[in-house]
């Protein structure tokens, strides 16, 4: 990308000039964007204008700080300030009657071109002698510097309608500019010093605003907030997406990692089996499609960079029972902090049901090895094999400074089925232990049919795996409608393309035989009102016809779990504070679906890390606990007719006819051809809502000038604001509002 600021005066056609520029490169096929500080435009005022030029397409708007090219128009500005910013080896192209060597002193290193506008304006009629307009000529000038044809300047100037005098006026500067380029300029600029003043539009050398102070004619002011944005808000994780998102946007994709670990050490994991609530939460959804964050998050955790792990300083140790995604993201946060962990874990693999209830198609095990492995590298210790019970509980009491437990979801909902006339019960298996065993590989279903009860994920995912595993026929039957079951969309959708049947309003009753097959009778159902979940109550129909059977070989219940509670002391108080469970009798806490059970890896991985900061402030005082956060950003704030429709970026997926007989990973992810660059244009898709991003809106469109960018962000000068309310109704994100006085 090329980028030019061109500073000049109101009046003297700068605007206008950069887009000749643009128009230029613009019928030679690139890409291009003009624009200037409009409000400030006013006859004889310091204005700047800007151009980008590029082989694709342009979606930054912000105003150049950076610019390959600085052009100026009027001599009485030419000073330091056109420095502030330019790239090494960049042009700086005067209006200027002396030749380039007369400012070889004042801009050392700097390849020139200077060309008498003025005075080819004047003797072309172009505007007057006291205000003589300069655009045309300075747009000839220039494009010789930049390598333009003057068949292309002549052209880029008939299709804005400027012709004759203009047109001669742009040729004479064409042939007239002088150009002298250094050899090794770059390495010839003398850097800043703290102590050295880089000229502002408004300082007293430039131009500074009139001395009539205009403040007190307004009735309202504009102010500046920060709202949260609706995708932070929904992420039960609590991650930063707007703050992970714009580092994507702006290239510094291991600040977007950086960012991600600060709440989570599992953004792999999540991006791949989260079901995004953020996306639902996305005020882009309402424009055109929401943002893929959790695309981008799976895109950051796997081309990151992780930073070296930080070991353990404290005296105070703390036991972690249990090695799911709540126990683990405790365990991270308090080895941040500086804490000696030790992990005890039941099972012989740490991972928890991240590793023995999601399967492989959906979390490949390398993946999430690699960010267990992170963990451990911050000092963790683990013990496998080890099952803590209550009484062990109290010894580990005096032990450790605190304990957290961590132990999930372990007792299942069985389904009494009523086995009868031969139908063995060991055709019935429960869910969580299918996908366990499936994964172990101790699962053959070669030509079996399979039937799968229950409508949440662990549902999709036996019937998913059943049919990976050789079974000829995998149903799921469910007592709701498909609207109703928690399982993930686009989990289900993809269920029935790997050729999954699902019945829906359907319960069943009885597993039997008929001597030949085992049959499960099954009742239809209805809605009925809601129930204390919110969803429609299912309600038996008692018709004739409203029972019926399935010939089966195996049966899976997926009906839920529900935590084991026996692990706790007698008499101890579970209190639960939203999403936060508290300090109990002794120093025990809980977390994740033992306390809560939401029944998510991301919700485990922030009731994990809010117990953490709760055991640090109950150890130390000191307290990381969010405060209240500001209000959302909701949908009426954003302005989107400043924004362009454009699709979701989707990642690839596996078509349904290979997949079905492989545990390999359906979601391929962004191809490696122009990986970057999607992620880049998805990223950039971010309304950034409520956060300024400083897209410069707000300057360009004050006709006060009374905006200032300084080292705290942008700052109203009230003294002479009118309160007009440009700057809130041009800012896109709704950080800008007004108040009355």
């Amino acid at each position: 990308m090329t980028e030019l600021v061109i500073f000049g005066r109101g009046g003297q056609g700068g605007v206008t000039l950069a887009k000749l520029i643009a128009q230029a490169h613009f019928l030679r096929g690139q890409f291009v964007q003009a624009f200037g500080v409009y409000a400030a435009e006013r006859s004889g005022a310091p204005l700047q204008a800007f151009v980008r030029i590029d082989d694709s397409e342009i979606t930054n708007s912000n105003q150049i700080r950076e610019p390959d090219h600085v052009v100026v128009l009027d001599r009485t500005l030419i000073g330091p300030r056109i420095l502030a910013g330019l790239r090494p080896g960049g042009w700086i192209i005067l209006n200027s009657a002396d030749y380039p060597e007369a400012f070889v002193e004042r801009f050392p290193g700097r390849p020139l071109a200077t060309v008498d506008a003025t005075a080819i304006a004047i003797a072309h009629g172009l505007g007057t002698k006291t205000v003589p307009i300069v655009n045309t000529t300075m747009f000839g000038a220039t494009s010789k510097v930049l390598g333009i044809s003057f068949d292309d300047v002549e052209h880029a100037l008939r299709e804005i309608k400027l012709g004759g005098a203009n047109i001669e006026a742009a040729r004479r500067a064409y042939e007239q500019v002088r150009m002298q380029e250094l050899p090794g300029a770059a390495t010839l600029v003398p850097p800043l010093t703290p102590g050295d003043h880089v000229v502002g539009l408004l300082d007293d050398e430039v131009g500074a605003p009139p001395s009539l102070k205009t403040g007190s004619w307004a009735t309202r002011r504009p102010h500046r907030q920060r709202l949260t944005p609706p995708c932070n808000h929904a992420c039960p994780a609590g991650n930063d997406v707007q703050s992970f998102v714009a580092a994507v946007t702006e290239g510094r994709l291991d600040r977007a990692l950086h960012t991600l670990l600060q709440t989570s050490p599992f953004p792999g994991v999540c991006g791949r089996v989260c079901p995004a609530p953020c996306m639902e939460a996305c005020n882009r959804g309402t424009f055109d499609e929401s943002v893929n964050v959790r695309e981008l998050e799976r895109y950051v955790a796997d081309h990151g960079h992780r930073e070296i792990a930080d070991h353990s300083w404290r005296d105070e140790r703390v036991a972690v029972i249990g090695s799911g995604p709540a126990g683990f993201s405790a365990a991270y946060q308090l080895a941040r902090l500086g804490y000696s962990i030790t992990l005890f874990e039941a099972g012989d693999e740490l991972g928890g049901v991240m590793r023995t209830g999601i399967p492989a198609y959906r979390l490949p095990r390398d993946r999430l090895d690699r960010e267990i492995e992170f963990i451990l590298d911050h000092g963790v210790e683990t013990r496998l094999c080890h099952r803590v019970s209550r009484a062990e509980l109290i010894d580990l009491s005096r032990e450790f400074s605190a304990l957290f437990l961590a132990t999930g979801l372990q007792e299942t909902r069985a389904l009494d089925l009523s086995v009868e006339r031969g139908g063995s019960a060991d055709r019935i298996e429960q869910g969580i232990d299918f996908l366990d065993r499936a994964r172990r590989g101790l699962v053959k279903l070669n030509g079996e049919r399979v039937t799968v009860v229950g409508g949440g994920n662990t549902a999709i995912d036996a019937a998913r795996s059943a049919r990976r595993l050789g079974a000829s026929q995998v149903r799921i039957v469910y007592r709701r409608s498909r609207n109703e079951m928690p399982a993930i969309a686009e989990e289900i959708d993809a269920a029935i393309g790997e050729g999954v049947a699902i019945d829906e309003l359907v319960s069943p009753l009885r597993l039997r035989t008929n001597g030949v097959h085992a049959l499960l009778t099954c009742q239809r159902m209805r809605l009925g009102e809601p129930d204390e979940s919110g969803r429609a109550r299912p309600v038996p129909e008692t018709t004739e016809d409203a029972f019926f059977d399935i010939p089966c070989d195996r049966v899976v219940l997926a009906l839920g779990q529900s935590p084991d509670l026996s692990i706790l002391p007698e008499g101890c108080e579970i209190r639960d504070a939203g999403a936060l469970l508290g300090l109990i009798a002794s120093p025990v806490f809980c977390g994740g679906d033992l306390a809560a059970n939401e029944g998510t890896v991301a919700a485990a991985i922030g009731g994990g890390r809010r117990a953490a900061f709760h055991i640090h402030r109950t150890l130390t005082g000191e307290d990381f606990l969010a405060a209240e956060e500001a209000p959302i950003a909701e949908p009426q704030v954003i302005a989107a007719h400043l924004f362009t429709h454009s699709p979701r970026r989707r990642g690839g997926v596996i078509a349904p006819s290979k997949r079905r007989h492989s545990f390999d990973e359906v979601h391929t992810g962004w191809e490696n051809d122009g990986l970057h660059h999607h992620a880049h244009e998805e990223a950039s898709r971010c309304f950034s809502c409520g956060v300024c991003n400083a897209c410069d809106r707000c300057v360009e469109h004050c006709p006060e000038a009374v905006l200032r960018l300084d080292a705290d962000g942008y700052r109203f000068d009230y003294d002479y604001c009118k309160g007009c309310g440009l700057c809130a109704t041009q800012c896109p994100r709704g950080v800008i509002y007004m108040a009355e006085l």
